[in-house]
């Protein structure tokens, strides 16, 4: 079998832990609750003939007063985005971190997940900009925690990457 480390990297509050909660465990909740440092999670899955086992780190939000722990990066494989589609700045936050993530680890597979599609008619976030960072090569997916639609997709296609990724070193 094998093994990869995801980290969920994000602001505040755009929903890492409900979507690590729907892809692992298949529920929603619509209570709020703050990761507080990381908390991990596993679910195995089959990516073509190849079983694997993602070890999926839900890593704190960052805002004005929490910046992204370097050493929970350490062996990541992948790296899921995660953007609130209703709130514009929190693109920018995932933008700044798959930079600073990018520095620390060097090339590794990413996606991008814009979560909340269920409030698409409420998103700042235009798919005009959504479509210049996929010209620029960007995986970009929507999502919804709520619903799960995308969910499943967006640790699919993250998968691939790093086995992809894997093959290729």
């Amino acid at each position: 079998m094998i093994s990869k480390k995801v980290c969920m990297l994000g602001g505040f509050a755009v929903g890492k832990t409900s979507l690590v909660a729907r892809f692992v465990h298949g529920v929603f909740s619509e209570k709020y609750l703050t990761t507080i440092g990381v908390k991990i999670d596993k679910r195995t899955g089959r990516v073509d003939q190849d079983e694997v086992n993602l070890v999926v780190w839900d890593i704190y939000g960052e805002d004005d007063y929490q910046r992204l722990r370097l050493s929970y990066l350490r062996g990541a494989s992948g790296l899921l985005l995660v953007a609130d589609g209703t709130r514009r700045d929190t693109l920018d936050v995932a933008k700044g971190l798959r930079l600073t993530a990018r520095d620390h680890l060097g090339a590794v597979a990413t996606v991008l997940v814009i979560n909340k599609a269920d409030l698409a008619a409420s998103w700042e976030i235009s798919a005009d900009e959504l479509d210049a960072l996929r010209l620029q090569g960007w995986t970009v997916l929507e999502t919804s925690a709520k619903t799960g639609a995308g969910v499943e997709a967006a640790f699919d296609v993250l998968a691939q990457q790093m086995l992809r990724a894997g093959d290729a070193a």
